[in-house]
């Protein structure tokens, strides 16, 4: 059963000339950490372009619930009225974050050290992934953390009373870690430091430095050094939100694919830490250009076409890109079984603990539709068929997971046979607005 209701079975068909104008919906991560700093904030924080995906509205509910005064007008501003750094109030009910593990693990990093007690849950998706590698370095704060075995939700957080500044190296590549202590780090005296290995995104390090926080970023051999001043009293803003470059990948990636496409993806955040899916499109000779460059609110962005491209080459994708396209491994094997010899990603390992298995899941799907896939722990390669050549035909399970739902609903746009998903109803979770902007470009997506 879907975690969102009665299961929606839908299916994609052989589409020809995909075209017009694709208005992606606003950047899920931006979104997300824009609500939780607007309610950190002193004053009256105004929003626009927000996404208003199931994600990022339980994110405005645990605001509310945490003392926030968040509103909607009707043209779409959001007004996030906020309580300031350490003013969290104790939620009276359970925090359900539905499908979103950025939510629930941002959130429970800005209340970790708060003098507050929040319990959290989720869907069945959500209630399956791992949360001990943000209640690990919570607990260095002086926060306590108790769940499900195998640090799962349902779990309660008690915000420390006395928290003490971290000093943490994030074992692994996760913006979702990093911010999470850096949230908590706001109402802990004396400097946070964050040190990453690798590059992850970095929504969270210029927003900060937005809402008037001190953060610096140095680049060393030892990684990446973050440090935060705590205790700032954080300033409010005017938030014009870009568009999600991980929602443009599934417009982009089916105009590569469907035969006489043309479309225009206007105003996408081009974040160096977000755009490697784009990179490596270009790489595999997507007909990908980037129009009318330019910066908003800090963030890079453009206005990307992207045409039909019938000679795509399998490449391999370098492993210190992962953390830059983490969520578009799915659509980009979709791409991969289209092209001309053998995709391959490596260190991709994070896509196991996503909202499911994604490599497993990927290539289930994939093989399922005549796809020749070998996979290991952290590794996927598609060996591709070129175009027309990949037969389809078969019924994929989306696992609760909207990415995969949405790749394997791109995927049927150009196989000889349709390919169907068991469940989209969790596309609505990030992209709610799938379903109807793929049908206005062209797209033969049907409810079954």
């Amino acid at each position: 059963m879907s975690g969102h209701g009665t299961p929606i079975r839908m299916s994609s068909h052989a589409s020809t000339g995909l075209s017009g104008e694709a208005a992606i919906p606003g950047d899920k991560s931006i979104s997300h950490r824009a609500l939780i700093l607007g309610a950190l904030a002193v004053g009256e924080t105004t929003v626009t372009g927000l996404l208003e995906g199931e994600d990022v509205l339980d994110t405005a509910k645990a605001m509310r619930a945490m003392g926030a005064e968040i509103t909607r007008d009707e043209d779409g501003t959001w007004h996030i009225h906020g309580v300031g750094t350490g003013g969290f109030a104790e939620p009276e009910q359970v925090i359900d974050c539905g499908n979103s593990g950025t939510g629930v693990r941002l959130i429970m990093g800005a209340m970790a050290s708060s003098p507050i007690t929040a319990t959290f849950t989720g869907d069945a998706s959500l209630n399956k992934r791992p949360m001990a590698r943000v209640t690990d370095p919570l607990a260095l704060f002086g926060a306590q953390a108790v769940g499900r075995s195998g640090g799962r939700l349902p779990m309660t957080i008690v915000g420390a009373r006395d928290p003490l500044p971290v000093r943490y190296e994030v074992p692994v590549p996760s913006a979702q870690v990093k911010s999470a202590v850096l949230l908590a780090g706001l109402n802990a005296p004396g400097e946070t430091v964050v040190i990453e290995r690798e590059a992850t995104r970095d929504h969270s390090e210029r927003m900060l430095a937005g809402f008037g926080a001190t953060i610096s970023t140095d680049v060393t051999n030892e990684g990446r050094i973050i440090t935060l001043q705590g205790q700032p009293e954080l300033k409010p803003q005017s938030i014009a939100v870009p568009r999600d470059p991980s929602s443009a990948a599934f417009p982009v990636c089916a105009a590569l694919i469907t035969e006489g496409s043309d479309i225009l993806v206007p105003n996408i955040g081009l974040n160096p830490t977000r755009a490697g899916l784009f990179t490596t499109l270009r790489e595999m000779g997507a007909d990908l250009t980037y129009e009318n460059q330019r910066e908003e609110g800090g963030e890079p962005v453009a206005d990307l076409r992207a045409r039909f491209s019938p000679n795509l080459k399998g490449i391999s994708v370098p492993p210190d890109r992962a953390a830059s396209m983490i969520d578009e491994y799915p659509v980009l094997s979709v791409v991969a079984a289209f092209a001309e010899g053998k995709t391959e990603m490596h260190g991709v390992k994070e896509l196991r603990v996503k909202e499911s298995d994604r490599i497993d899941a990927m290539a289930t799907g994939l093989r399922a539709c005549g796809v020749t896939v070998d996979e290991g722990e952290d590794w996927l390669t598609v060996t591709g068929l070129g175009h027309g050549n990949v037969p389809g035909g078969a019924t994929c399970a989306s696992h609760l997971d909207h990415r995969i739902a949405m790749s394997f609903l791109v995927l049927g746009l150009a196989t000889q046979k349709p390919v169907a998903v068991d469940d989209g109803g969790p596309i609505a979770t990030s992209f709610p607005v799938f379903e109807p902007l793929m049908k206005a470009l062209g797209a033969n997506i049907r409810r079954d």
